[in-house]
């Protein structure tokens, strides 16, 4: 087995490395079109000889689908949306967006109409949520010296404010909002993508390195909570909260690459004043 493809695969002995080409050679001396075209027939054989799927047999494909069967579910999924995307009817111009979620919380956007009162209670109480996440997120780098949480809810919150202008999705007909809810006073807000979401994985991401791990699934859970509440209330398209889940993961990851890059380019650890702890850069 060799793996230099990242994908463990049964090669043959000449597949990539060792396989030595039979050029002919061309010295000037022959002009003839046919030495020409023997030529670019060898090295067209040669290519193809070293291609890696010119290697496949049945017994690694067999391997593949049993040991890589995540991938293969995945490239089954890119066929079948191609096959919907050439045939899909997209919706009319004028007509309400197409949402998914929005089908699946038809009832709760109904009893949630008819009580306002209810619907003040869980804003209020998603509010709370969100406070939570901050003083989380805040607290991580002012009382225990790591910024990394703090960096990437900066870097998610401005590229979400340069998304969200950029292209601005119209809000919902059916959007129950609320005077208690974040952002409060029922202003206008960015949909695209749910800042909600994408706080509290980074909070969840940063719980789970510091093994905290019974408060990291609790924040999932009130995730998920705040997900349903948010489609339920049309307050988020379900591509918004999606994409948060990836922008949560994405800005962790590189706020901690920036970090690394920071410590490299410079000794911050004694130069004054300085966002990243020696605990910081151990974690």
């Amino acid at each position: 087995m060799s793996t230099e493809t990242g994908v463990p695969l049964r090669r043959r002995s000449n597949s990539l490395n060792g396989h030595h080409t039979n050029d002919v050679a061309f010295d000037g001396t022959v002009s003839s079109m046919e030495s020409i075209v023997k030529k670019t027939d060898d090295g067209y054989a040669n290519v193809v000889g070293k291609a890696s799927f010119m290697t496949w047999t049945a017994r690694d494909a067999i391997y593949v689908a049993r040991v890589h069967w995540i991938p293969c579910v995945f490239a089954v999924g890119v066929l079948f949306f191609m096959g919907v995307e050439y045939t899909l009817q997209m919706i009319p111009a004028r007509s309400e967006p197409f949402d998914v979620g929005f089908v699946a919380t038809r009832s709760l956007n109904r009893v949630l109409a008819n009580s306002p009162d209810l619907n003040t209670v869980l804003a209020a109480l998603n509010t709370v949520f969100v406070a939570m996440q901050t003083t989380y997120i805040v607290w991580t780098w002012l009382m225990e010296g790591r910024p990394r949480a703090t960096i990437s809810a900066c870097f998610m919150f401005t590229c979400r404010g340069i998304l969200g202008y950029s292209t601005q999705l119209p809000l919902p007909q059916e959007f129950l909002g609320s005077g208690v809810d974040f952002p409060v006073g029922n202003v206008s807000f960015f949909l695209f993508y749910s800042g909600h979401v994408a706080g509290s994985m980074i909070a969840s991401l940063d719980m789970r390195r510091m093994q905290r791990l019974r408060l990291a699934m609790l924040f999932d859970i009130l995730n998920v909570l705040q997900s349903i509440r948010l489609l339920g209330t049309r307050g988020h398209y379900t591509i918004d909260l999606a994409v948060g889940v990836g922008a949560g993961i994405l800005f962790d990851s590189l706020a901690g690459k920036y970090e690394e890059m920071m410590s490299k380019r410079h000794n911050l650890l004694g130069n004054g004043f300085s966002l990243i702890s020696k605990d910081s850069l151990v974690n």
